[in-house]
């Protein structure tokens, strides 16, 4: 695909739709799932292929990283290639540049506790402010310097070790299930495994997590998970093999919920019958906010009549679908809230106080609670839609366009995070390409 150009200075003038949907979108595949392929597959017993990679900011901050710890990718295509990090004596100090990446810069630390080397860790500024304490002391808990500044954010430093063996360790992953996930991933290199426990007052996300034990077991990796909050992962050698990546749900969201906005129908291929992914909630989300949904032979069909019904909702398990849901509820007939969702404050931006902050720009009324949002259907205005560098800031904007004349999205181009071409494959959805 071609990337559709936009100058990232000039504000995109989010387009209404002229009429009812008729689409075909074919969604890249998941951010999740490639990622976390390419670390299992950096760390196996032989070379490996992730097919249908998605290649996007984060997945290519990802390749590139490992490709600083000793791993090979082949990024030619959508079929990716990885000879594993070697082991051995290797020297000098590494940089990885983990940019707005959560799984870059919570899935790595503990693949870079393995090396034998100092690995520094940076990122972009908005990076420098999401929280990382958690990792960070669960590795110094197993035996690993760690070089942080006493911040608990980037930039830092993690000096592995031969004698890093494992063991017992407890977390607090309230702020976000990538702190689980990031110490699972690499857990059956250790020589005695690990036991982690997560010991915070909730943890949000549990999709995630769960597919990361998935893609563990699929990967040949003993895991025991039958204690809530409690995973024991066994020492053992990780198995190379050919892996495809689903299409990523979470960014079909705004395709699906634009056939509620403007009547019609828009059809996604490939969906699964059965995901880990947290976006498999949306189905049922937009059955209850007014649309008919269907899946035939992997293509779901989503029809609207343009009317959206608020939605009561706890999106805990998948926070990243709050910007979307969010955005379509500020059109809808009744009001909505939105719960369980406090741990998105420390996602690529403050996503509340975002919402809260771009909705009532355009005239909406937006309740920032101690867990969500409680929004209530107003007339809508033009204006310009800030996106605080977060990719689903810029595609919530877009959402709302469809409705409101005179939006304009401040750097579509953040949505390349996941989705290289959002603009062209909006334009093809309304059939202006």
């Amino acid at each position: 695909m071609t990337a559709t150009t936009h100058d990232p200075a000039d504000p995109w003038s989010a387009p209404t739709a002229a009429g009812p949907l008729d689409a075909v979108v074919d969604v890249p595949g998941s951010k999740s799932l490639t990622n976390r392929y390419l670390v299992l597959a950096a760390l196996a017993d032989g070379p490996g292929t992730v097919r249908g990679a998605l290649a996007s900011r984060d997945t290519l901050l990802m390749a590139e990283a490992l490709r600083a710890l000793g791993a090979e990718v082949d990024q030619r295509g959508t079929d990716w290639s990885v000879t594993p990090v070697p082991t051995g004596s290797a020297t000098g100090t590494v940089s990885i540049d983990c940019g707005l990446a959560g799984t870059v810069m919570r899935f790595l630390p503990a693949v870079a506790a393995l090396q034998p080397r100092p690995v520094t860790f940076d990122g972009d500024p908005q990076a420098r402010v999401r929280p990382m304490g958690p990792v960070l002391r669960a590795l110094r808990d197993l035996g690993v310097k760690v070089d942080d500044g006493g911040r608990g954010t980037l930039p830092f430093t993690v000096a592995g070790s031969p004698r890093v063996r494992g063991g017992m360790v407890d977390i607090d992953a309230s702020a976000s299930s990538q702190f689980v996930s990031g110490l699972l991933l690499a857990a059956a290199r250790l020589p005695d495994g690990l036991l982690l426990r997560h010991v915070g007052p909730s943890l949000p996300s549990l999709p995630h997590i769960e597919m990361t034990v998935a893609t563990m077991r699929a990967a040949g990796i003993e895991v025991d998970d039958s204690r809530p909050d409690i995973w024991q992962v066994d020492p053992g050698t990780i198995g190379a093999r050919e892996v495809r990546v689903e299409p990523d749900l979470s960014n079909a969201a705004p395709f699906c919920c634009a056939a509620l906005v403007a009547g019609g129908t828009v059809r996604i291929p490939g969906w699964p019958t059965s995901t880990t992914q947290p976006g498999g909630m949306l189905p049922d989300l937009l059955r209850r906010m007014g649309g008919t949904v269907g899946l035939t032979d992997g293509t779901l069909t989503v029809t609207g009549t343009g009317a959206v019904h608020g939605i009561d909702v706890d999106l805990h398990a998948a926070g990243e679908l709050a910007p979307t849901i969010a955005a379509l509820a500020t059109l809808a007939d009744t009001p909505s809230r939105l719960r369980g969702i406090g741990h998105i404050r420390g996602h690529e931006t403050d996503r509340l106080a975002a919402l809260a902050t771009e909705i009532t720009r355009l005239g909406g009324q937006v309740e920032q609670t101690s867990d969500g949002l409680v929004l209530t259907p107003r007339p809508l205005h033009g204006a310009r839609f800030e996106t605080y560098h977060d990719h689903r800031m810029a595609t919530a904007g877009a959402l709302i366009g469809l409705r409101v004349p005179g939006i304009e999205v401040v750097d579509v181009a953040t949505t390349r995070k996941t989705l290289p071409d959002f603009v062209g494959m909006w334009a093809s959805m309304l059939g202006t390409t």
